[in-house]
């Protein structure tokens, strides 16, 4: 047995505490939140964020982060990616060096254009970050729906070692070490959502939607190659995998936010009707930045800046990809 600790007073962290301590290990639960924790402690749910699951009576609730990650063999980073750099400043004096840190906050950093790992490192650069992504809505981790995942390490033996902590029979963790790709499809692939979504809100159909999830992973896989990452990556579960479910389902809060954009809502308004964080709003810009970067054509990426951002109709901007210039699917196959 392990002690771990959670930092995040959300569905998706107390899912993830939910599925540790079941695995045995002394699990510990932050929230930066006084009223968070004091409700949390109280109700042993999150009546907003995770409603119906309640939090077993051995995870420890607290809002001291130094006795929370004291002796911790493992560290769960749940927050938002917008506070993912201001925990981590949190941590910097009061974590060993070589601490394993495991980020689950899918986003890419605004004006950086970091991955989490990386905006973890750049603040603590002597831990041993790692990223476990994948399929995985916490509405349904809560409820031991069998979820597979992926974790990127930077070594085998670290990857292994959180695997192990993770994994029981409905929970199952995968090794890669691909960090950069993992991180990428989860981030990049709730632009692909909202596109998705407002797809739906226009009254699009199926059609549709196969189209943009197709196109997006070519996209998103496209961009990752370019920065270094490996194509196959984007084909398993933090890619299609995460591209699928999170198109696909009712609990994505990056679709929902799309379908009222689709039925003529600003972004503001949009984001807060879901009155959750729309991570894919901020991944947008950041994408597109780094195609122009490296040189890569997003064209889906570019439409969903251009309706989030600079008030295209969302009907002509799908209109304006339709009508792009003819072209090969995969340009490198030729003919006989």
């Amino acid at each position: 047995m392990s002690k771990v600790t959670v930092l995040g007073g959300g569905g998706w962290a107390i899912a993830l505490a939910k599925v540790l301590n079941e695995n045995g290990h002394n699990v510990t639960l932050w929230s930066a939140l006084e009223r968070e924790v004091e409700a949390l402690t109280k109700e042993r749910e999150n009546k907003v964020g995770l409603p119906g699951v309640k939090i077993p009576e051995k995870i420890k609730i607290t809002n001291d982060i130094k006795e929370a990650v004291k002796d911790s063999k493992m560290i769960v980073m749940a927050v938002a990616s917008s506070f993912v750099r201001s925990t981590s400043e949190l941590l910097k004096d009061i974590v060993p060096d070589g601490q394993i840190i495991v980020d689950v906050a899918k986003g890419i950093e605004d004006g950086t254009f970091y991955t989490m790992t990386e905006v973890i490192e750049d603040v603590i650069p002597t831990v041993n970050a790692v990223v476990l992504s994948g399929p995985s809505h916490a509405e349904e981790v809560g409820l031991q729906v069998p979820t597979a995942v992926v974790v990127g390490a930077k070594t085998f033996e670290t990857a292994s070692f959180v695997q192990r902590l993770f994994s029981n029979d409905y929970f199952r963790a995968y090794t890669s070490p691909d960090r950069k790709s993992i991180e990428l499809g989860g981030s990049l692939k709730n632009v692909i959502a909202l596109a998705a979504g407002i797809a739906d809100g226009l009254g699009y159909g199926d059609n549709t939607e196969a189209a943009l999830m197709t196109r997006g992973i070519k996209e998103i896989t496209q961009l990752g190659v370019a920065m270094g990452g490996h194509s196959r990556t984007f084909h398993g579960l933090s890619g299609i995998g995460d591209l699928i479910v999170t198109c696909g389902s009712k609990h994505s809060r990056n679709r929902r936010a799309g379908i009222l954009i689709g039925k003529g809502y600003t972004l503001d308004e949009a984001v807060k009707e879901v009155n959750m964080v729309v991570e894919g709003a901020v991944s947008a810009k950041a994408a597109l930045e780094l195609a122009h970067k490296y040189n890569v054509d997003m064209p889906l990426v570019e439409s969903v800046n251009q309706v989030l951002f600079e008030n295209k109709p969302a009907k002509e901007a799908m209109r304006d990809i339709m009508k792009r210039d003819l072209t090969h699917e995969f340009p490198d196959l030729v003919w006989e």
